[in-house]
C-alpha cells in the first residue's frame, strides 16, 4: 500500500505541475497558430458554401449546415485546454511512476528526465514521423486507421526502447531496431487527396512548435515525476 500511495502522490504532483506548464506553452506556442489556421479554414468553407449555392440553381436550397461547437471565449478555450493537459499529464505520470516501481532502486530527477525523453520519443517523435501534428483545415486519413497506426507505433517504439535499455544481448538490440523501423516500413495511413486550407509555411510552423512544446512537456513531466517519486519515499 505504501508503494501505491507513493506512486499516486508522485503522479498527482507531477501531473499538476506539468499540466499547468503544458497549458502555458500551448497558449504561447500552438494556440495562436491554431487560431490563425481556423481563419483560413472558415474562409475555405465559406467559399465552398457559396459555390454549392451557385451550382444549385434548379432546385430550392435548404441550409442544412450544422454549426460545429467551438469555445465562445479565450478563457473557455484555455480552461478546456488546462483540463485536458492536467488529465493527460497525470495519466502519463502514472505510467512513469509505475515504471519506476517495477524497475526498483533509487530514482532521481535525472532518471526521470531520461524516462521523460523516452516518452517523448515513444508518444510524439516516432508517430510524428508518419503522422505529424495536423493544423485545422488539413485533409486527413480516416480516424480509425490513424489511431490504429499510432497505437501500433507507440507499442512498437516503447517495446524497442525497453529492450535497448534493459537488455544487453545483440539479438534483442537487432529486434529493437526492427520494431522501431517496422511501423514506418508499413507506412502511415494517408488521405486519398491531400488538401489544406492553411498555407504550407503555417502548417510547418505548427508541426515544429507542437513538437517543441511536446518535448518540453515530456522533459518537465519526467524530471518532476522522478523528483516527487523520490520525495515521497518512505
Amino acid at each position: 500500500m505504501g508503494t501505491f500511495r507513493r506512486l499516486v502522490y508522485a503522479a498527482l504532483c507531477a501531473g499538476l505541475l506539468s499540466g499547468i506548464f503544458a497549458t502555458g506553452a500551448h497558449q504561447i506556442g500552438t494556440v495562436p497558430l491554431i487560431l490563425e489556421a481556423e481563419t483560413y479554414e472558415e474562409a475555405a468553407q465559406h467559399v465552398a458554401a457559396q459555390a454549392h449555392a451557385h451550382d444549385s440553381t434548379t432546385a430550392p436550397v435548404h441550409d442544412s449546415t450544422e454549426v460545429e461547437w467551438t469555445p465562445e471565449t479565450k478563457v473557455e478555450r484555455a480552461s478546456y485546454t488546462l483540463v485536458a493537459d492536467l488529465l493527460a499529464a497525470t495519466g502519463f505520470a502514472l505510467l512513469l511512476a509505475a515504471g519506476f516501481a517495477l524497475r526498483g532502486g533509487a530514482v532521481t530527477w535525472r532518471d526521470g528526465l531520461f524516462w521523460g525523453l523516452a516518452g517523448f520519443a515513444t508518444f510524439t517523435l516516432a508517430p510524428g514521423i508518419g503522422l505529424p501534428p495536423e493544423i485545422p483545415g488539413t485533409e486527413a486519413a480516416p480516424l480509425v486507421a490513424r489511431q490504429l497506426w499510432w497505437l501500433a507505433t507507440v507499442l512498437s517504439t516503447g517495446g524497442a526502447l525497453g529492450l535497448l535499455a534493459f537488455t544487453r544481448r545483440a539479438l534483442y538490440a537487432g529486434l529493437a531496431v526492427i520494431l522501431i523501423v517496422l511501423p514506418h516500413f508499413y507506412g502511415a495511413p494517408q488521405p486519398a487527396d491531400f488538401a489544406a486550407a492553411a498555407p504550407e509555411a503555417l502548417a510547418h510552423r505548427f508541426v515544429v512548435t507542437a513538437t517543441l512544446v511536446s518535448f518540453l512537456f515530456w522533459a518537465t513531466l519526467g524530471a518532476s515525476t522522478g523528483y516527487f517519486y523520490r520525495r515521497f519515499e518512505g
